[in-house]
């Protein structure tokens, strides 16, 4: 079967659902992932050493593809790609926790609203404020898409002291410690008028 054109658009081409300038790092745009179109990159950002909290270390390309055309088929759950100036630098995912294992985890409040993180290798050396602009974008995004999402759940592993670290300095309050499959999981909270009143 031979892709569609919109499969072999690069991620720089493709239509954005969000677009913000941030002053002194660049244009940012959030891209939905195409699966097809995206599985090689991810594939090379999941297998990496340094994602091995993302639990995809041993996966194949094909089997990266298989996940990510599913998540593409679900109304509650969605991937992005966040593109920095032209590049994608990172991989977003927003789920609903009420159609997530999380939602069995903890009492989901309406307006509830899930997301994970992954930044990307980097290309240079370490720039101060690369994640957090990324991150601040995205919740931007997500919390301005909806005015019904109010309030953000994020489940690092919690053995994954940056994330958590990161998730805090963004605002975040830590949450019990649950159960998923594959992980023991921190959760963070993140209110909606927290973040907006930054």
């Amino acid at each position: 079967m031979s892709e569609s054109p919109a499969q072999s658009l690069s991620v720089a081409e493709r239509a954005a659902v969000h677009e913000q300038a941030v002053d002194g790092f660049g244009t940012v745009r959030v891209v939905p992932v195409d699966p097809a179109a995206d599985a090689g990159l991810i594939h090379s950002w999941v297998t990496q050493e340094r994602a091995r909290f993302w639990g995809m270390g041993d996966a194949d390309r094909e089997q990266v593809l298989e996940i990510y055309t599913y998540i593409d088929s679900l109304p509650t759950h969605h991937a992005y790609l966040l593109e920095r100036d032209g590049r994608p630098v990172a991989l977003f995912q927003t789920y609903e926790p009420a159609a997530d294992p999380v939602g069995e985890c903890y009492d989901v409040r309406p307006g509830d609203f899930g997301i994970h993180l992954m930044i990307g290798p980097p290309t240079g050396g370490p720039e101060r404020g690369f994640t957090a602009t990324l991150l601040s974008v995205f919740l931007t995004y997500v919390l301005t898409a909806d005015p019904g999402r109010l309030r953000i759940v994020a489940e690092p592993d919690a053995r994954n002291a940056k994330a958590v670290a990161r998730l805090t300095r963004a605002g975040f309050t830590r949450g019990p410690e649950i159960e998923l499959p594959g992980k023991r999981a921190q959760l963070a909270f993140l209110d909606r008028e927290t973040f907006l009143s930054w």
